[in-house]
């Protein structure tokens, strides 16, 4: 639909179509993708086991023979897993597009699996992300010839995965690890991902990529707070041999952890990346605030929680986006949750907390529910 707008938008401006000629186009067009989208669920969740259940299946079997293979054969084995699924999804391009899609992501996985029985055969253990950086420029590569979205969910799971090696082993020999800044950059990669879906541009990449940010969103705030607590935890203890981090390797790593993920999201959204930019300052006083004091004692950790879950339903409400609002309620609600079970409920008798937690449920979640509601019915009457 976005690519006939496209087309729609130049027929209109070059005088061969009039607007209500394009309305009824695009009217036409809706129906045909949703009736074509409600048959064609079965046969995506079809090919997705029967992806998923092939690729297990020849690992299984590799690994089934594998000390029984010489080292030229475990070579030849995993060149031929490689190329097997990605020649076999060339060769049904145009045959069964769907089918093609799901062979190319077994053949990036197989890479990845190849990368690595390659070092375990050749003993190339000295550097592990290394492994990892290969990995990740096989999907680089497979996303900018194939253009699919599965590729883009590889590439996009893959290369923060390579930075995290890369960074505990710089990190190793310090006395700090630098949790917390890997945690944070995490964390507002995973909002960067989240808010990836914009009016204008929804297609299956970007909606990929929504689903990692909104899987790892409420993860990745936990261990942030909880991670920039525990390194000021450790500053009481007697130091041990390593040295402390070097103030330039400790500034670069936060530039590299929120830059990276603000520069995503600015190729991504652009003018529209000042909210991301935003978010990024809050991960900075959450990891801040929650050095201060244990996070779950901590009030002020509460209320900037609050403050950002508001935000998050304001910046939905903005750009118009249901599941914004629909995560900003979810963090609202929980953030009182957790509030209530980690100051109240010890508190109070058995039966007067199962009396106030039922409440809290009923009452909030009834509360919550209707104010989404009315928001939403907002964004539908705005007619965007």
């Amino acid at each position: 639909m976005s690519q006939l707008e496209a087309f729609l938008k130049r027929w209109i401006e070059a005088g061969l179509v009039d607007a209500f000629t394009a309305e009824r186009i695009r009217a036409f067009e809706a129906r045909q993708e949703e009736s074509q989208g409600r048959l064609r669920w079965p046969v995506v969740i079809a090919i997705a086991f029967g992806c998923v259940m092939l690729g297990a299946g020849v690992l299984l079997f590799v690994a089934a023979h594998w000390d029984d293979l010489s080292p030229s054969q475990r070579f030849t084995v995993v060149l031929v897993m490689v190329a097997l699924f990605h020649l076999a999804g060339a060769l049904l391009s145009d045959r069964f597009p769907l089918l093609t899609v799901g062979l190319h992501g077994i053949g990036t996985v197989a890479l990845g699996a190849g990368i690595l029985l390659a070092g375990q055969i050749f003993n190339m253990a000295e550097h592990w992300p290394a492994g990892l950086l290969l990995w990740t420029v096989g999907a680089l590569l497979g996303w900018l010839i194939l253009r699919d979205w599965v590729q883009v969910t590889l590439l996009a799971l893959l290369a923060p995965v390579w930075l995290y090696g890369e960074w505990q082993v710089r990190a190793a020999d310090y006395y700090h690890r630098g949790e917390s800044v890997a945690a944070a950059g995490g964390f507002l990669l995973a909002v960067t991902y989240f808010s990836s879906v914009t009016t204008s541009d929804h297609g299956p990449a970007r909606r990929a990529l929504r689903w990692i940010g909104a899987v790892c969103f409420v993860p990745l705030a936990v261990i942030t707070m909880f991670t920039a607590n525990q390194e000021v935890r450790a500053d009481w203890r007697p130091r041990p041999a390593p040295p402390v981090m070097p103030i330039a390797t400790w500034v670069l790593a936060w530039v590299i952890a929120l830059g990276a993920p603000l520069a995503i999201a600015w190729w991504l959204r652009r003018r529209a990346a000042i909210y991301n930019a935003c978010a990024g300052i809050w991960i900075l006083g959450l990891a801040l605030i929650s050095r201060i004091q244990d996070p779950e004692v901590n009030p002020w950790v509460y209320l900037w929680c609050l403050i950002a879950s508001t935000g998050m339903i304001a910046w939905g409400v903005t750009e118009a986006r249901r599941e914004r609002i629909n995560m900003g309620m979810a963090c609202f609600f929980l953030t009182i949750l957790a509030f209530y079970f980690s100051n109240f409920l010890d508190k109070l008798g058995r039966s007067s907390a199962l009396i106030s937690t039922g409440l809290l449920f009923l009452l909030g979640g009834w509360y919550l529910e209707k104010a989404r509601r009315r928001l939403v019915a907002r964004i539908a009457e705005g007619g965007r």
